[in-house]
């Protein structure tokens, strides 16, 4: 599985009082990932949403949680296509923090259009998805 990686630092916003990452910040990285891996492969969300009239979804997510990072490190976030349907794909996301994996996740968008139903995604980012490589 080829992975798109972008890194990101650990800022004071990210922690609880003790400079631990807050749990669901890890989403708001692995949101990053996403979106980056996209943008690495010539779509962007909002410019989708506009012209194409398409969104994505999480339908589904599962974590695992190994090791905490903590304010100030400098995170790894990697991006890797699983599998590609009509309306959906799956990615599997991992955050490396000097090397090491500290969260993993496995999650499933869904295309939707504007009203919230879903729809096929558009041909030339299923081909795109489909044919992803680093």
């Amino acid at each position: 599985m080829a992975a798109h990686e972008i890194t990101a630092r650990v800022y004071y916003e990210d922690t609880d009082a003790g400079g631990v990452v807050f749990y669901g910040n890890y989403m708001k990285f692995a949101e990053r990932g996403r979106t980056e891996l996209l943008r690495a492969i010539g779509f962007e969300n909002s410019t989708l949403a506009r012209e194409a009239g398409v969104l994505f979804v999480v339908r589904r997510i599962t974590a695992e949680y190994m090791k905490p990072a903590r304010l100030d490190d400098l995170l790894t976030i990697k991006t890797a296509l699983k599998k590609v349907n009509n309306a959906s794909f799956e990615m599997f996301q991992s955050i490396f923090c000097q090397n090491q994996m500290i969260f993993s996740m496995d999650v499933t968008l869904v295309t939707i259009n504007m009203d919230g139903k879903p729809v096929r995604l558009p041909d030339n980012l299923r081909d795109k998805l489909s044919n992803f490589s680093v």
